[in-house]
């Protein structure tokens, strides 16, 4: 594991990055940020890593933007994970009429806040694929999805991050037919779909580094 001792995780996105860190006293939630806090604790408890949760439910890439300095920056983070992009497509879904994030945009203000925390802190980035839109890998919200998913990927590229393929994963899964629920509600993960974050989270990291 390449992460160092005492080292700054954070992690940032919508709901299911969140999922009631604020009513958590630890502010960690019961999202895959957990199970890799507690998966981290456990198997490498001698880096005494620090895992900090800023998921907001609702959450697009321009309200990363808004509050980008507090709940990253000023961690000093030696690593960000981001997952972002449901909030982005399911908008244009559920409220056409409000503004919105379309792909060009989405990837102009993901780079915009990947460059500034790197000028910043001189941090790592670990960019996590938006999820699914329904457990139907060709419904309306995951075709919509794809153009974010290939921007993620093309910002880990440029910017050397590690890519955790969690769209992949998820799309995957569905095709195999096992009957088993990733969410709750399409979007909202069951404790099923936050494992499945974050082992695919943690292959990734491993595999990367």
């Amino acid at each position: 594991m390449t992460f160092q001792k005492d080292d700054t995780l954070v992690f940032i996105g919508d709901s299911i990055t969140d999922k009631g860190r604020k009513t958590d006293p630890l502010k960690l939630g019961g999202s895959y940020v957990r199970l890799l806090h507690d998966y981290f604790t456990v198997a490498y408890p001698e880096l005494s890593l620090k895992i900090i949760n800023e998921g907001t439910s609702g959450n697009r890439v321009i309200d990363l933007q808004r509050r980008w300095r507090l709940d990253v920056l000023e961690h000093k983070p030696n690593w960000v994970s981001i997952s972002i992009g449901i909030n982005d497509v399911w908008r244009q879904l559920d409220s056409p009429e409000a503004e919105q994030v379309y792909p060009e945009r989405f990837a102009e203000v993901y780079r915009s806040l990947l460059e500034q925390a790197r000028a910043e802190t001189g941090c790592r980035f670990i960019l996590m694929q938006p999820t699914i839109i329904k457990e139907y890998p060709d419904s309306i919200g995951n075709r919509m999805l794809k153009p974010y998913v290939d921007i993620v990927g093309q910002l880990a590229e440029a910017f050397q991050a590690v890519l955790v393929p969690t769209h992949e994963a998820f799309i995957q899964f569905l095709r195999r037919g096992t009957g088993k629920a990733l969410t709750t509600d399409g979007v909202h993960m069951t404790s099923l779909g936050d494992m499945l974050i974050a082992s695919t989270w943690l292959k990734a990291v491993q595999r990367e580094m």
